[in-house]
């Protein structure tokens, strides 16, 4: 609990009752001086997340080692002695994504990297400006026998500058803007064609958005700016598919299960539980990841680091089956039978969030 000092006024700041103690005793907040260190502060907002020191340890190694056992005692009424369910899974998300964007990427990928950029071939990038003067040089000939053909009478200049017009527009960009590309060159062509182009040409209003958010989205980027920036935006937005994910999978729970016996609370307290489960090894297994890979690049570090990465990986897709077998108080067979129903179900909904999130990633790069 907090170390501060008792405050000598006995009169409490919250609601101005006499406390001769250390807790008022009309409202209950602590008379102590409110003037903190910054380690004073950071004790305190530790000890508040994790209320005691005891009941942090002993929730962790209960959340990790016995499934379940944390979703029964609190639901039996047992809570003085754990952390909530929701107080744990926002400190275990919190410590993990905040890990994840500060631990650096393995050295020896960074290498692996550096060596394929320096590694390139001067013959591919010899070949690549070759093709394109072959085909700058293919629409000037294009060009020179369209212009010889209007000059000749086959064509009148309407056609002619129609067939100039095309070969302008199928001309290749050199500079790798052509990614992505569904026909228009900039957001003025596609606003130019949405107002005066023909009726077939123009676009519904959904396509139109799409069609331009793309288009802003590449601007003044090349094909690994935006693959970079999506991703740093995706990864960015996980916590908050989690947040949708998870009320869907205690949904997909409640489905399964006697409607009668358990309520879609019980089913929450279960997914925050197994959810910060996850994260919790996920953590482990990063941390793992990054400290042996310190060592450097040898075989047995790495014959290491795969046996304890598949142990890992292994318990997390094993950890569900227990845990719902414990807590529904369910016959073996019978939960294999929902857990794998309910895999299948869960991996339905999670492919539309990803994609979801993808194209939310996507249209909010910046």
């Amino acid at each position: 609990m907090s170390k501060s000092e008792l405050r000598k006024d006995k009169t409490c700041l919250n609601c101005r009752y006499v406390v001769e103690n250390k807790f008022c005793p009309n409202c209950g907040q602590e008379n102590t001086d409110t003037r903190k260190t910054f380690v004073q502060l950071f004790v305190h907002f530790f000890e508040d997340l994790t209320h005691y020191e005891n009941s942090f340890w002993k929730t962790i190694r209960n959340l990790m080692f016995k499934p379940s056992s944390l979703t029964k005692e609190y639901l039996s009424g047992k809570r003085m002695s754990y952390l909530a369910p929701i107080r744990l899974y926002i400190f275990i998300s919190f410590v993990t994504f905040f890990l994840f964007s500060v631990i650096p990427d393995s050295p020896s990928d960074e290498t692996v990297k550096v060596n394929e950029n320096q590694a390139k071939p001067m013959e591919q990038i010899i070949v690549t400006e070759a093709d394109s003067i072959n085909k700058a040089k293919d629409n000037l000939e294009k060009k020179k026998w369209i212009a010889d053909m209007e000059k000749n009478g086959y064509i009148d200049k309407k056609v002619a500058d129609t067939l100039q017009k095309t070969i302008d527009d199928k001309k290749a960009p050199t500079d790798g803007s052509d990614y992505m590309n569904f026909g228009y060159r900039s957001v003025e062509h596609l606003d130019s064609i949405q107002k005066f182009g023909k009726a077939d040409e123009k676009l519904n209003g959904f396509e139109y958005w799409v069609n331009k958010k793309i288009l802003m989205v590449k601007k003044g980027r090349t094909q690994k700016e935006v693959y970079d920036k999506v991703t740093e935006s995706f990864i960015h937005n996980i916590p908050k598919a989690l947040f949708i994910y998870m009320p869907l999978f205690a949904f997909v729970l409640w489905l399964f299960q006697d409607k009668k016996r358990w309520y879609y609370f019980d089913h929450g307290i279960f997914t925050l539980h197994y959810f910060s489960f996850l994260l919790l090894a996920s953590l482990i297994l990063e941390l793992f990841n990054f400290f042996i890979g310190l060592m450097g690049d040898n075989s047995i570090a790495n014959g290491f680091i795969y046996i304890i990465d598949a142990i890992i990986v292994v318990y997390m897709l094993y950890y569900f089956f227990p845990a719902h077998h414990r807590f529904y108080e369910q016959s073996r067979i019978k939960t294999i039978i929902k857990g794998i129903l309910m895999f299948f179900i869960n991996m339905i909904i999670l492919t539309f969030i990803l994609v979801g999130l993808f194209f939310y990633s996507f249209i909010n790069i910046h």
